[in-house]
């Protein structure tokens, strides 16, 4: 059975706000148009929809789109103020000494198309985050971005010692496997045969609170665990 794309959690005649599965694009690559994206699936489906702000590819949650120009032309005013609230839930290498704090580290493009910290001339990048669970050799952090750069929740992580536990371009690791998770318990060599428990960057978008661009009501939505964040949570509860 295929992956659902993404699923509505708050719709009205201004805006859609969804959630997006991880693996999908939210608008289309640069280079390669055929590639399936969220703004595209969102096209056929309700017609005309205007882009507000992007999740990376590997990044699932919530994200919201306009329906129409108007509202497109206001939400985008409370994104480029930085008014909307983010929280992202991040499962990271380690467990950070301080349980909570503020990550203010100014970020660069770099050659191999990703980003860096660059504290002189990058843009000013912040973000702030809090340890919600500890599990030994790994963590759940809430991250919350008070600014939108690329890849920062990941590269911040990085910064503060604490990669996350998948990360293909910053942490040089493409998978988690459950062995990985035992072994730190009872010293277990890996299966070569073993499937991994975890492919994509452990990082999800689990709310969202902004202004209706229309009525200026209060929205607040949030999003559960995806299913393979929860699968990893759940092991990483029971060995640890």
């Amino acid at each position: 059975m295929a992956k659902k794309d993404y699923t509505v959690l708050l719709e009205d005649e201004h805006l859609i706000i969804v959630d997006k599965r991880s693996g999908l694009l939210t608008i289309p690559d640069r280079y390669r148009t055929d590639i399936p994206n969220l703004y595209n699936i969102l096209q056929v489906e309700y017609g005309e929809i205007y882009v507000v702000h992007r999740l990376d590819k590997g990044t699932s949650g919530l994200i919201c789109f306009a329906k129409t120009k108007e509202a497109h032309r206001l939400l985008s005013l409370q994104f480029q103020a930085r008014e909307p609230l983010k929280r992202y839930y991040a499962i990271v290498q380690g467990i950070p000494y301080e349980k909570k704090g503020i990550i203010d580290a100014g970020l660069s493009p770099n050659k191999e198309g990703g980003m860096h910290i660059d504290i002189k001339r990058g843009k000013p990048s912040v973000t702030e985050y809090e340890v919600v669970e500890s599990f030994g050799q790994y963590s759940l952090v809430e991250a919350t971005i008070l600014t939108g750069r690329t890849h920062q929740i990941r590269i911040h992580l990085k910064y503060l010692g604490h990669a996350l536990a998948v990360d293909p371009l910053y942490a040089n690791k493409s998978e988690l496997y459950l062995s990985e998770i035992k072994r730190k318990k009872f010293n277990l060599k890996k299966n070569t045969d073993e499937r991994p428990l975890l492919t994509r960057v452990p990082l999800h978008a689990h709310y969202l609170n902004l202004k209706h661009p229309i009525t200026e009501e209060v929205i607040e939505v949030k999003s559960e665990y995806p299913k393979d964040i929860r699968a990893v949570l759940n092991q990483l509860r029971k060995w640890n």
